[in-house]
């Protein structure tokens, strides 16, 4: 029976990740492979198809032919629609047909398996083994809500970008998922292709002059930050980086992000005296880095942070990460992870960096801290890191009523672990202090 795979992918890094997971042999031979790209953007009518991207058609000719989840669900958005269980044999049927699949066996490789489109993929095709690739950071951190079992139990591997060596995914852990790393030289030797096909980015850059890429994020479309809040943190990384000596600053604003964030940064350079260029194509910052050559990338928590410094040797800073801990709610967002792993193993661009920790016991506690229903397995590793470790700077990783529901060390203070835990002796305990005079 002739075998066709379908990889699935919604944004140019999957892509390339694809690609370099195909080079290097990392998927078995097949009569077909098929890339099924995806438009997730709030309006991806106003939005450009993967398709159209920078860069795309180095790539197309790893697959045999290209399709689209939108055209094929419209006029229904990806990120919101999936088919009724009693509609399955029919939108298997429809697709083998549109699609051209016959009764070819298939075998699927997703990203963020937890949401759709890839579970709509994943339900429509039941009997197809999966694959489940990573583009970023959050594979490393729990799965984010409890998955299907008739999907669980069909992945094969995690499939991701070595991008902390000493680190393995967490994702899907519950069904005993192994994991598998793309290799690092595949992948840039990938990113090398995309970069040949941008010989004008439209930068005065000056040459043998070097420049500091800050990389821009749209959090405040998540509900993170607020806009002001968000565009404080641009200027943070634009005059921290002044402050570092710098005076030649690439800025590459998220696709989605307002105008008017690029526009306060101009009027910031100028102030600070140094000159400012705003990135109009969306590339993605790996081609920025084998163009530019950066002598520093400054960001939040973005994976191209860690593709900088493990992937090119660049030097990198963070900023924001301690506000983000903070801000992210409920203790379970899964940007807690990456956010995590940025503040941990990542220096500062402002102050003094803070003692190492260890990562991996910190990420199995954070991880069963966020999800213990799912990952009740981690809870053992969790109490021996909090009763270990918990200390002045690893307080930030955790919330003191985290710990308490949870019941970990951590949860309260000794001298007050003769306290029940009820309701009403907290809330009564919470009115004691309010209406308790501090001490000047």
């Amino acid at each position: 029976m002739p075998t066709t795979q379908i990889f699935a992918a919604s944004t140019l890094y999957g892509v390339a990740t694809l690609a370099a997971a195909l080079d290097s042999d990392c998927f078995p031979a097949a009569d077909r492979r098929l890339l099924l790209i995806s438009n997730n953007a709030p309006a991806p009518e106003v939005s450009p198809a993967l398709d159209t991207m920078p860069g795309f058609d180095r790539l197309r000719g790893r697959f045999d032919g290209v399709l689209s989840w939108n055209d094929t669900i419209a006029p229904f958005h990806p990120g919101g629609w999936s088919p009724r269980p009693d509609d399955v044999p029919l939108w298997e049927r429809h697709l083998r047909l549109l699609w051209g699949l016959g009764d070819d066996r298939i075998e699927l490789a997703l990203e963020s398996i937890q949401v759709n489109p890839a579970q709509a993929v994943a339900q429509i095709f039941p009997d197809a083994p999966l694959t489940v690739y990573a583009d970023g950071l959050m594979t490393y951190g729990p799965t984010r809500n409890k998955l299907d079992p008739l999907i669980g139990s069909r992945v094969r591997r995690v499939l991701h970008l070595d991008l902390v060596p000493e680190l393995r995914p967490l994702l899907l852990g519950e069904f005993g998922v192994p994991s598998e790393t793309v290799p690092t030289a595949s992948f840039v030797k990938t990113v090398g292709e995309l970069a040949a096909n941008e010989t004008e980015l439209g930068l005065a850059v000056h040459d043998g002059e070097p420049l500091v890429l800050l990389l821009g994020q749209y959090l405040s479309a998540l509900s993170i930050l607020t806009p002001d809040q968000e565009e404080e943190l641009h200027l943070r990384m634009l005059r921290g980086a002044a402050a570092r000596g710098h005076r030649r600053i690439v800025f590459k604003p998220h696709p989605s992000a307002p105008p008017a964030w690029s526009q306060a940064l101009q009027a910031e350079a100028v102030t600070l005296d140094v000159r400012l260029s705003v990135l109009e194509r969306p590339l993605m910052a790996e081609v920025l880095y084998e163009r530019l050559s950066p002598a520093l990338v400054v960001g939040c928590f973005s994976t191209a942070l860690l593709t900088a410094s493990a992937f090119y040797g660049i030097p990198v800073a963070r900023v924001g990460t301690e506000l983000l801990l903070d801000r992210l709610a409920p203790y379970q967002n899964s940007n807690r992870v990456p956010v995590t792993i940025a503040d941990a193993l990542l220096p500062p661009l402002e102050g003094e960096a803070h003692p190492a920790v260890d990562l991996p016991a910190l990420l199995r506690a954070v991880g069963y801290a966020m999800q213990p229903e799912l990952r009740p397995d981690l809870r053992g590793a969790a109490e021996r890191y909090l009763a270990a470790s918990l200390n002045a700077h690893t307080w930030r990783y955790f919330k003191r009523r985290r710990l308490t529901a949870l019941a970990l060390p951590g949860a309260v203070p000794s001298q007050l672990g003769f306290i029940p835990r009820n309701a009403t002796v907290r809330r009564v305990a919470r009115r004691v202090r309010r209406l308790t005079p501090r001490r000047a």
